[in-house]
């Protein structure tokens, strides 16, 4: 049970880790923004490197990102009856969703992106576009990268609701401390 605990808070650091580090891109893409519309509106100049850029820094912010948003919660719930629910009810449904479709989906976009993935490493695919940017392989790679990150996450969302319905739930303010630290 230790194990497993320490595997869910070193799930939960990793994606705060990387959920705050991809933050700080929201900066660089407003930056990027206002250069294109500067440059577009004020100058008469369109880069379409620049309007790429764009697109790959939201790409990365949208997809490394949905682990961190996993873990806080903010993905959209259609469950209207998931609010009215206890801890119990709620730990049900998060293990049974987790389990059922969260898990299996991420394992299936890892394994089904492979062959697109590889192709692009292979030819070290690039935009079409003159003037557009190179290394498009990279961004590509995100999409097995974040499925992997919410994978875990989902591994971890589905452990904790586990522990609740075992009567052994997480103290909600430890889940995000480092391993090893001391809990008073």
């Amino acid at each position: 049970m230790h194990t497993l605990k320490c595997l869910i808070r070193w799930i939960d650091l990793l994606n705060e880790g990387i959920g705050n580090a991809v933050s700080w891109l929201t900066a660089g893409l407003v930056l990027v923004v206002c250069y294109d519309v500067v440059t577009r509106y004020v100058f008469n100049y369109s880069s379409v490197a620049a309007q790429e850029l764009e697109w790959h820094i939201f790409a990365v912010i949208f997809l490394i990102g949905a682990a961190y948003t996993l873990k806080h919660e903010g993905h959209v719930r259609v469950d209207v009856f998931y609010t009215l629910l206890s801890p119990r009810g709620k730990a049900f449904v998060d293990l049974i969703g987790g389990l059922l479709f969260l898990i299996p989906f991420s394992l299936l976009i890892i394994w089904s992106s492979q062959s697109f993935i590889s192709m692009s490493w292979s030819v070290m695919e690039s935009s079409p576009d003159p003037g557009g940017l190179p290394y498009r392989f990279l961004l590509k790679a995100m999409i097995p990268t974040s499925s992997v990150l919410v994978l875990l996450q989902g591994i971890a969302m589905t452990l904790r609701a586990f522990f609740t319905l075992i009567n052994r739930p997480l103290d909600p303010d430890n889940q995000s401390k480092p391993v090893g630290e001391i809990h008073a």
